[in-house]
């Protein structure tokens, strides 16, 4: 009689990576879907701007948004809080359905000139993806939850052209301080596979640099260090500042008990502030602009990009845009707060424009969402590595200043930030 080759060691291992074998199709068709969202959201931003008119029919698009989703949403409206739902209880399912509603409704947002971003569509999308091959793969239960995880770390990594933030954002985002360390393979080799394939359709990724020329031993600078600890509780600050102003928003759109009336009050409210400010700047994604001095996230890289307070502009129209009801993310407006932020701030501490605002954009993110581990290395990968302890301390006390709030309601919190807080332990940041 044979030994059973299965219970060796060797046997085991081959077994554990057998059930990873879907995340290939899974990154595959997530790094395809991510390639068509980058062109087609360049396609309609593009088309906005050449037909500025368009932004007039906003409360119209918004209207559209409504009736898509009280048609076909059902329980896809909670969007990236039921991934988070589904990763901590196997038994709740994603609809498939969840990929081709955000990526239809986010579109449909920036062509009339919400203020909205684009993570939240690829992690949504990554994960109604992944959900759809569960049923090819039959999937057992117990693995859905890791799947789920590599879906959206390859939504994550190759919309941003970032594989490892990907991976270690999709760890992270589920449970405040804690890593789901278990589902490690299945998110690196998605978030890698996903980017690639994403590259290979040709489709490029926004370029933020800080083009500083200095050493390591410079980047270490104790001045510099302690700069990037101010820029980071100031980023923390504006994160709570955020998500807070957009609580607000969402409770007075829900006394309105119609999300029609919501939505069209809301672009009301877009446009108008932006008529107000004479720009267009502030709306879409804002990462460029056609007019070269208008602000943008670019334009923060540069001295006298941005103004003072274009990070507060940006912050509102897009805490209105999506309490309201529109479609979209957070991330690449926060991008948009923080970088414009970090400007300012660094013009005030004495800090190189370019370092303050790339400092911002990672750590304004990284209070929001409570992720700093993968914040700061998606600064890393946008910058350079040798900027990692100023990304490090930036991240981190932004994590810390931000408190227990986050774009993510469904976030459990396994660990309070501070020992006073200990009864935050064991709920969610919506509790």
């Amino acid at each position: 009689m044979s030994p059973d080759r299965s219970a060796t060691p060797a046997g085991r291992t081959a077994r554990w990576i057998a059930r990873w074998i879907p995340v290939v199709p899974i990154a595959a068709s997530v790094g395809s879907a991510s390639a068509f969202f980058l062109w087609s959201l360049d396609v309609v931003t593009r088309l906005r701007w050449a037909h500025e008119w368009l932004a007039w029919l906003l409360p119209l698009g918004g209207i559209a948004i409504v009736v898509i989703y009280r048609r076909f949403g059902g329980g896809a409206e909670r969007g990236t809080n039921l991934l988070l739902e589904s990763i901590r209880d196997p038994s709740r399912d994603v609809p498939p359905r969840l990929a081709p509603l955000i990526l239809s409704t986010t579109l449909l947002t920036h062509l009339f000139g919400g203020s909205a971003g684009r993570e939240g569509t690829a992690v949504q999308m990554g994960g109604g993806i992944a959900a759809w091959w569960f049923d090819r793969f039959r999937v057992r239960r117990e693995d859905r939850p890791a799947l789920l995880q590599a879906g959206m770390a390859a939504g994550f990594g190759s919309i941003f052209g970032t594989p490892i933030a990907g991976a270690m954002f999709a760890l992270e985002v589920d449970t405040l301080g804690r890593v789901r360390w278990n589902a490690w393979l299945p998110c690196v080799a998605a978030a890698f596979l996903a980017d690639f394939v994403c590259r290979l359709w040709g489709v490029p990724h926004a370029v933020y640099a800080i083009g500083l020329a200095v050493d390591r031993g410079v980047a270490l600078a104790p001045a510099w260090l302690l700069q990037a600890l101010l820029v980071g509780l100031v980023s923390g600050a504006i994160a709570r500042g955020f998500v807070e102003t957009t609580h607000v928003l969402s409770a007075g759109a829900r006394r309105l008990r119609s999300p029609y009336l919501a939505i069209v009050v809301g672009a009301g409210l877009v446009l108008g502030i932006s008529a107000l400010l004479g720009t267009t700047a502030y709306l879409g994604l804002g990462v460029t602009h056609p007019d070269p001095s208008a602000p943008s996230l670019v334009a923060s890289f540069r001295p006298g990009g941005v103004t003072d307070w274009s990070w507060l502009w940006k912050l509102l129209l897009t805490a209105i845009t999506l309490a309201c009801g529109f479609k979209g993310g957070e991330v690449t407006p926060l991008f948009f707060i923080g970088a414009a932020a970090g400007h300012t701030a660094s013009r005030l501490a004495g800090l190189p424009v370019e370092l303050g605002a790339g400092l911002g954009l990672v750590a304004v993110f990284a209070g929001a969402s409570n992720t700093p581990i993968a914040c700061a290395l998606m600064g890393c990968e946008l910058f350079g590595w040798k900027w990692l302890p100023c990304l490090a301390i930036a991240c981190g006390a932004a994590y810390f200043a931000s408190g227990h709030a986050g774009i993510y309601s469904a976030q459990h919190v396994a660990r309070a930030k501070w020992p006073w807080a200990r009864s935050r332990a064991g709920r969610t940041l919506g509790e």
